[in-house]
């Protein structure tokens, strides 16, 4: 028996929707879309949570040039280790290699022909690849003349204490001021083990200690796009691997946890030495390595548009400023924006951006003001107005993100757009596909900023894993946010951009889980989030075509585009229960062919890829039959793509 039945879906389109009593819901889809969805529509948002130094960045040693350290202390010495008798001691340099970075490395050799120095562990090892080229790089100087001569010494060694690559330059105990030592050197063997260290030794022959000070110690292995001072291969590969079309950045809720201690653009560019890092929202030192140029280069060779955040007068560990010391801030904003976008010609921070090497403006359309400001509410209408009206006057071109709570304080001007964050359990995500579908349309457009499904436990979401928070994702939970997601496309015409979030975790040291893709030293592990944001963004359509709703307490959810170039209808279905489910999609072409692409995701509720098993739920491809009238059964706990061409 059939029961036809009337629905209004997105855009007020009205479909006739069938509902068959035989088992399988019937979808009625429609030829005519609803409207165009964004380019822009899936991307990625980047906090640094033990994610950037020793993870995105491609540097290899941690602790590299002593910043943010008290001189004298054993935590000043982090991941730095004594050979062969050495004595280490950080130390406030007199005549510091910069203003910087003022602490250096103060080692004494003691006397005798062995290998005597010191060794860096890495962030949780360093990887040791033979097809890999090594640059490793410092600066030394002798606090004292001295009539020393002999050999150092920069090279890799593996557990067992064998040197497997190294390279030598002669030094002299002549060498009063900073010089700069640069290497290369290629393994001789490939490593299984991360468990291998940089090593730094000389052979004193002489008859006495020697002292010598040792700053902006560096190792990088070939980097994205062979950069210079560039991102991590293998995790930008996979981040690629997703096909995002954004990336927001700087950080988060790491753009400050006090105004002294906030990113500033101006730290984080120009040369390593006049980078003096800060201590991250996150509790351990940000090298700044990673800087504005390094993001932009990094956008450029990925294909992504940055949606840059400017520090905007909260901070984080509770300071609000007044409205009248917002000036200097506000300035040093616009300073950021131009160093992206200005005339070298008529801005010095633009002049800055092009004597660094890129003299053509990077793109730019989005920034943000602030970060999940609705901490700060109550100032939030001062610091958007003054923020805004002097950044558009400048930069009218641009469109400006509010990040405080949609509505709530109403802000002047009415923001175009507002980013939104959520964390989530598995079902909330299944049960809030329409989140979106009651929104008005006003001309305000929503940036879903960051979102997540982190715990099964939606009395203490942000407790530990024996309350129901989550180590990685699971199969319910990235079912759950794929269901979002056929929302998000839905509402398209509204959301105009959505990114996981966090994006990064390092297994050895992480301050929040689960995040889209970990990694340690030697490996990547795409979750079985990232596979659905990858599904997601890859097959993500022109054209929103609506059809017959899910139903909102339902457990299965679906969308439908198609794209204009090669005429494909895909369908994406999220199934966020353990039974199967089967469906009948109504196509209302005349030409549907006869088989198309499934691609599909699909585990037990609580599969996992995790260091141990980084493969255990991955995406099968396979062909489907399909046709005007196309059934599909989707397993439980799955998330399935079909592709058909129609016209």
């Amino acid at each position: 028996m059939i029961h036809w039945r009337i629905l209004s879906v997105a855009a007020g389109t009205l479909l006739y929707a069938v509902t068959s009593c035989l088992g399988a819901t019937n979808v009625v889809v429609s030829g005519t879309p609803s409207h165009a969805v964004p380019s822009t529509l899936y991307g990625q948002m980047f906090e640094d949570i033990n994610s950037g130094d020793g993870g995105l960045y491609g540097e290899l040693l941690q602790n590299r040039a002593f910043q943010q350290v008290t001189p004298g202390t054993t935590a000043a010495l982090n991941a730095w280790h004594a050979v062969n008798g050495a004595t280490l001691n950080v130390i406030a340099d007199s005549n510091p290699v910069s203003s910087s970075l003022p602490n250096s490395l103060q080692v004494s050799f003691p006397s005798g022909d062995n290998a005597v120095g010191f060794s860096n562990e890495g962030f949780w090892g360093i990887k040791v690849d033979s097809s890999w080229t090594y640059t490793a790089s410092l600066y030394y100087r002798f606090p004292t003349s001295s009539s020393f001569s002999g050999i150092l010494t920069l090279g890799l060694q593996n557990s067992a204490g064998q040197t497997v690559a190294s390279s030598s330059v002669p030094i002299r105990g002549s060498q009063r001021t900073w010089t700069q030592v640069k290497v290369t050197f290629k393994p001789s063997s490939s490593q299984s083990s991360t468990n291998n260290r940089f090593v730094v030794t000389i052979n004193n022959t002489s008859s006495s200690t020697q002292t010598i000070n040792f700053a902006m110690l560096s190792l990088f292995p070939p980097t994205f796009k062979n950069r210079p001072n560039g991102m991590r291969a293998d995790i930008a590969e996979a981040l690629v691997e997703m096909g995002p079309s954004f990336f927001r950045f700087p950080g988060g809720n790491n753009l400050g946890q006090t105004v002294a201690s906030r990113w500033q653009w101006n730290a984080t560019v120009g040369s390593l030495l006049d980078r003096p890092g800060r201590v991250g929202d996150w509790g351990y030192v940000n090298t700044d390595g990673l800087g504005l140029l390094e993001y932009l280069t990094f956008f450029e060779d990925a294909g992504m548009e940055p949606i840059m955040a400017v520090w905007s007068g909260y901070a984080l560990g509770g300071t609000n400023l007044p409205e009248n010391q917002l000036a200097p801030y506000i300035q040093q904003a616009k300073d950021q924006i131009n160093f992206v976008i200005g005339d070298p010609s008529t801005s010095a921070p633009a002049a800055l951006r092009a004597s660094l090497g890129h003299p053509e403006p990077f793109a730019l359309r989005y920034v943000e003001v602030g970060n999940e400001d609705f901490f700060a509410a109550s100032t939030y209408p001062y610091r958007w107005k003054d923020f805004v009206g002097n950044l558009s006057a400048i930069f009218p071109q641009l469109r400006f993100i509010a990040t405080t709570n949609t509505f709530n304080p109403i802000i002047s001007p009415n923001p175009l757009q507002y980013d939104v964050h959520v964390y989530q359990t598995p079902t909330w995500f299944a049960q809030n596909s329409f989140f979106y579908d009651g929104f008005q349309r006003n001309s305000t457009t929503y940036f879903e900023g960051e979102y997540a499904a982190i715990s099964t436990n939606s009395s203490d979401l942000f407790g530990s894993p024996a309350t129901g928070r989550l180590l990685f994702p699971t199969m319910q939970g990235s079912a759950g946010e794929a269901a979002f997601m056929t929302g998000l496309e839905r509402n398209s015409d509204i959301v105009f951009a959505a990114s996981y979030a966090p994006l990064l975790q390092h297994v050895n040291g992480s301050q929040w889980t689960p995040n889209l893709v970990s990694f340690d030293a030697g490996s990547v592990i795409r979750s079985t989030s990232f596979y659905v944001q990858k599904l997601f963004s890859l097959n993500k359509g022109d054209d929103y075509l609506p059809s017959t709703l899910p139903s909102r307490t339902g457990t299965t959810f679906w969308s439908v585009t198609r794209s204009r170039s090669s005429g494909n209808v895909i369908i994406k279905v999220a199934n966020t229960a353990s039974a199967v489910s089967d469906l009948t999609f109504q196509l209302p072409f005349n030409t549907v062919a006869s088989s198309g692409m499934l691609q599909q995701l699909h585990g037990v509720q609580t599969a996992s890829n995790t260091p141990a098993q980084p493969n255990a739920v991955v995406p099968t491809t396979s062909t489907i039959a399909t046709g005007r009238t196309l059934n599909f059964s989707a397993p439980g706990f799955s998330v399935s793509v079909i592709t058909v061409k129609a016209s």
